[in-house]
């Protein structure tokens, strides 16, 4: 029974990160269609929101226990991950932009190690050096960056959002009143979607995109389809399917399948957009992709409180994750969103 438990949590994670790797794809035609990045983010923020809100509802209480808890979420997980992520991959293909975003564990690690001034695992630090490498590779720093630069440093800030994300989730979570993690993801869908409607704008939206179809690829697709599946599959679907994996694996295992996001994307744009990659970057994201493995997935020998050395597990995608955002012990995730995009408490889960 509990293998059968496990396995079914392997494939719920397997479908979270193809969820989470399609978000971009989708987004992305719409984006060449015209619509603003920043509208594009509130559409699919707004769009959860109004799907969660009967959980919202049901941990209403939330709003009084975790007030900053809650605020932090929507503010950095969601909107922030969120909206520099699609406004990097506006400029970047897909790939890139996601396996930039991974980076977010790596500068984690480095606030974790000269900010607070705790160890880390050797492996953790050989995690971060290796995908810092990677990084590299991928923009192919000894060209003199060809790729689009403000595409890059979007991306990066993707990733610093995420870094500071863990760090807020960690002061969070503490404590035996361990918020139901269905409740926060809801309200931080809510709280994204305030946060993005003064930064986006969203009456200025051009419905018109939405009419029309956009061109994936060879391909000319209905623009309400696109955003359907944003919203419904790689947002919705992708942050509840990612819930339940990891209260059936370990968040470390959850993180493991979570990497497989940035894969994921990067094949379904080269597929469907076209976005071919060169070798370099290939080999640039799949050492982004193993330093993230090792940095998430390493254990520290003794115990995690102050001044001891520091446990990492899992790893938020948040969008995209999209872009995907968890709430991990320490800046722990599983499954991105992603911003990147999934996004689940993995010390929550841990704990429950």
């Amino acid at each position: 029974m509990q293998a059968s438990g496990k396995n079914a949590g392997l494939g719920l994670a397997l479908v979270s990160a193809c969820a989470f790797g399609g978000s971009g794809v989708a987004a992305k035609p719409l984006i060449e269609a015209g619509l603003d990045p920043l509208h594009m983010v509130w559409l699919r923020v707004a769009g959860a929101a109004l799907v969660l809100s009967p959980l919202a509802w049901r941990h209403r209480d939330l709003v009084r226990r975790k007030p900053l808890l809650l605020a932090g979420f929507g503010l950095v997980a969601v909107a922030g991950v969120q909206a520099f992520y699609f406004a990097s991959l506006s400029r970047i293909p897909v790939g890139v932009a996601l396996l930039l975003e991974y980076l977010g564990p790596a500068l984690l690690l480095g606030y974790i190690r000269f900010v607070q001034r705790k160890p880390v695992t050797r492996a953790a630090a050989a995690g971060a050096a290796v995908a810092v490498v990677g990084l590299a590779c991928v923009v192919e720093i000894w060209a003199g960056l060809s790729l689009d630069p403000l595409g890059v440093l979007l991306g990066l800030a993707a990733a610093c959002c995420q870094a500071c994300y863990f760090v807020f989730a960690d002061q969070g979570a503490d404590g035996d009143d361990v918020p139901d993690p269905l409740g926060v993801i809801a309200y931080g869908m809510i709280v994204g979607t305030l946060v993005m409607t003064v930064i986006a704008r969203p009456w200025e939206i051009d419905w018109q995109v939405l009419g029309g179809r956009a061109a994936m690829g060879g391909l000319s697709v209905p623009a309400g389809v696109l955003l359907a599946w944003v919203v419904l599959i790689a947002t919705v679907f992708a942050y509840l399917t990612g819930v339940v994996s990891v209260r059936r694996l370990s968040p470390q295992v959850a993180g493991v399948v979570a990497c497989l996001e940035a894969v994921i994307a990067t094949v379904l744009a080269w597929v469907l957009l076209g976005e071919h990659l060169s070798t370099w970057q290939i080999v640039g994201g799949g050492l982004v992709l193993g330093g993230a493995f090792i940095a998430q997935s390493s254990r520290s020998g003794g115990a995690g409180g102050p001044g001891g050395p520091v446990e990492l597990v899992g790893v938020v995608e948040p969008g995209e994750s999209g872009e995907s955002a968890e709430l991990g012990k320490s800046g722990g995730s599983g499954g991105s969103g992603g911003p990147g995009e999934s996004a689940v408490l993995d010390r929550v889960q841990a704990q429950a």
